[in-house]
């Protein structure tokens, strides 16, 4: 499970996501399924980049906030510490790794859309620790249907 993140300006938006792999090791590439009725999903139709969080087990509360409530509702953000990454993209301060990547290109796949992204830059440990998997969250009932 990951958190993904976007913004231009004050609009900021943030999901999390269970659909995201890596796709090509040369040239790098990760691709992120947004669900087409999410908030985040229209907030990236129009930013160039997104942000991937690894989330630890210790901060659950993260996954909770980003995938049980819709950013049409309330302000994540207020409600967590993060702080201005590239391209000011919001960066999860309690995220165990995270980078962000240009978004270069968007591909329907049913009722989630693909972002397929070119990674930038990031900040990772050597250990990531115990992350929140989807056993964590599948109880979660989701911010949208």
């Amino acid at each position: 499970m990951f958190v993904v993140t976007t913004g231009e300006g004050n609009q900021r938006s943030g999901c999390l996501v269970g659909f995201a792999s890596q796709v090509s090791i040369v040239p790098p590439r990760f691709l992120v399924g947004l669900s087409n009725k999410n908030h985040t999903f229209h907030t990236a139709l129009t930013t160039e980049f997104l942000a991937v969080h690894v989330i630890p087990r210790d901060h659950i509360e993260l996954a909770t906030l980003f995938g049980g409530s819709t950013g049409d509702d309330i302000d994540k953000f207020a409600r967590c510490a993060w702080h201005p990454g590239p391209h000011e993209l919001p960066i999860l301060d309690e995220s165990s790794a995270w980078f962000s990547g240009r978004i270069i290109d968007r591909i329907p796949l049913g009722d989630h859309v693909g972002f397929l992204l070119d990674p930038e830059s990031g900040s990772a440990p050597g250990d990531l620790g115990t992350v929140v998997t989807y056993t964590d969250v599948r109880d979660l009932e989701p911010g949208h249907e």
